[in-house]
């Protein structure tokens, strides 16, 4: 299994923790997907703000159209959602 370095909570500063802080806030916790991304706190926070457009902004589809199209696209991909 390949491993990759990651910046845990406690160990993040800055921009880092910041993203890492309000990723506990919106979900409790951070998620895998979200920790993986630690080593670029840019990328993480523009991951982020794509996904609050993508999931959250007005748009023809609902919140929960959006939800079925995420999971059909994460298993038509092969991995878990």
């Amino acid at each position: 299994m390949a491993y990759i370095r990651q910046i845990t909570i406690d160990q993040a500063t800055g921009l880092l923790k910041r993203e890492l802080e309000r990723a506990v806030a919106r979900a409790g916790r951070v998620w895998n997907i979200v920790q993986i991304m630690s080593l670029n706190a840019r990328t993480l926070k523009a991951a982020m703000e794509m996904y609050g457009a993508t999931m959250f902004a007005a748009s023809p589809l609902s919140r929960q159209q959006r939800e079925m199209l995420a999971v059909v696209v994460s298993k038509v991909n092969r991995c878990d959602y």
